[in-house]
């Protein structure tokens, strides 16, 4: 990446910022005060998410870093210690990093994740990258020297901020997927857009690589970010599939990541969660806002929560984010890299067997329709009041007998489903859960 480059970028992410913190108090579904505010203390507020838990343990002793030469550094020993599996690695290109000056296309970032902590990794560069999401501070970011020292430690930053705070979180602390479209040449302005699950395919995963053994017809990735081919997304030549990235050439020494693969399914859980965790950050301070220390004040299953009209919709748009509202049709897609298998994996079963975990990955990402970030530090970190003014409003849309238009996409026996699977995996669920199932 040309000098020229990374500094139009950065230049152009702090003026997206400033146009936010200029609007944000005008946007209703953004949070309009500083991440300072007395009820949110964002930089002062010691952090409990599973970086800083690492951190504690380190300290302690009860727990160490292994340094691997070679490239790797601290990479699989912070991976294990978090509970990353490698199968999750996706693979970007685009320079959006801190570290931009190292990422080509030949060498493009890894990141690693699962529910609560995403790892990035760049072959070469001096730090590793952590975002970790803390139950009350929502997103908070670290840095690891991939130096080798006798005391490794994550250390806190704020100056991802510059681009992690925006309309697209939201203006609360938050991550997110990137799709950036090909330009003529490294002096046009760069477009693109945030991705997750409502975004056309056809638009996504500019600047990443997508492999599989099925993957959407239509995407924006696996291809160059500069040069002649570049047209608008609708004009994109269908890509080539690519079930791995060993023996393209377009990644150098690809042996040397944990995979050889920038997985499908793991591109989609990704950005369906981000932006979940964004929701959720925002629809907590909201209401941290109004209600300073007494946020956490509990909410008997029996009670309404007390919630104004703006936290009412940071509610409602969460909850209707979680129902996969506005779902593009997916087609088919499979993996294979063992992410699908280790995701599904993970988390509680109902009775029978069922899971909010559970992959469809034909015509929709999951089988049950109601996100698996329920079970997530972030979910369960929301405010008393929130939670439960979520799952109200959950309620509210399963048990509808004449549901609105845009829950159409949930049937009857998803609806019936996912009732049961709740039921009997939240502990922490309002009465009304209770009486309507068992006389079913």
């Amino acid at each position: 990446m040309t000098p020229h480059r990374f500094f139009a970028l950065v230049a152009a992410a702090a003026a997206v910022w400033l146009g936010v913190a200029a609007s944000a108090a005008q946007r209703s579904d953004a949070f309009p005060e500083s991440r300072h505010h007395p009820a949110i203390k964002y930089g002062s507020t010691s952090p409990s998410d599973a970086m800083a838990q690492l951190n504690a343990r380190l300290e302690r002793g009860e727990t160490s870093l292994a340094f691997e030469s070679g490239g790797h550094g601290y990479l699989k020993s912070v991976l294990d210690a978090l509970g990353i599996d490698a199968s999750s690695q996706t693979l970007v290109y685009s320079g959006t990093s801190l570290q931009a000056s190292y990422i080509t296309a030949s060498n493009p970032r890894a990141i690693y994740f699962n529910d609560n902590v995403a790892v990035a990794w760049i072959r070469g560069a001096p730090l590793i990258e952590i975002a970790a999401q803390d139950p009350k501070l929502g997103t908070v970011f670290y840095q690891l020297s991939q130096t080798e020292g006798s005391q490794p430690r994550g250390s806190r930053m704020e100056t991802c901020l510059s681009c992690h705070l925006s309309w697209d979180t939201r203006a609360v602390p938050g991550v997110f997927v990137l799709t950036t479209f090909p330009r003529k040449s490294d002096r046009d302005y760069a477009e693109g857009g945030v991705s997750d699950h409502r975004e056309p395919l056809s638009r996504r995963y500019g600047g990443w690589y997508v492999t599989g053994d099925a993957v959407p017809s239509r995407h924006m990735g696996n291809q160059p970010l500069i040069g002649p081919h570049a047209v608008a997304p609708e004009k994109t030549p269908a890509p080539a599939l690519r079930t791995t990235l060993a023996g393209t050439g377009l990644v150098r020494d690809v042996d040397q990541y944990l995979r050889p693969t920038s997985d499908i399914v793991a591109l989609q859980v990704l950005e369906h969660q981000l932006h979940a965790m964004n929701l959720m950050t925002r629809a907590a301070w909201e209401h941290r806002l109004v209600t300073g220390a007494s946020a956490e004040a509990a909410v008997a299953p029996q009670d309404e929560p007390r919630l104004t009209s703006r936290v009412h919709e940071a509610v409602d748009e969460l909850a209707d984010y979680l129902l996969f509202v506005d779902e593009v049709p997916l087609g088919r897609i499979t993996g294979n890299s063992g992410y699908a298998e280790w995701f599904q994996a993970q988390g509680p079963k109902d009775p029978a067997g069922r899971s909010l975990r559970e992959l469809k990955l034909d015509g929709r990402l999951m089988t049950y329709p109601l996100s698996y970030t329920v079970y997530s530090t972030a979910f369960d970190g929301l405010p008393p009041a929130v939670r439960q003014g979520v799952y109200r409003r959950l309620w509210d849309v399963l048990t509808s007998a004449a549901p609105d238009k845009r829950y159409a996409h949930l049937s009857a026996g998803d609806r019936h489903a996912m009732l049961d699977i709740l039921r009997a995996t939240k502990k922490d669920l309002p009465a009304v859960f209770a009486p309507t199932l068992a006389a079913r």
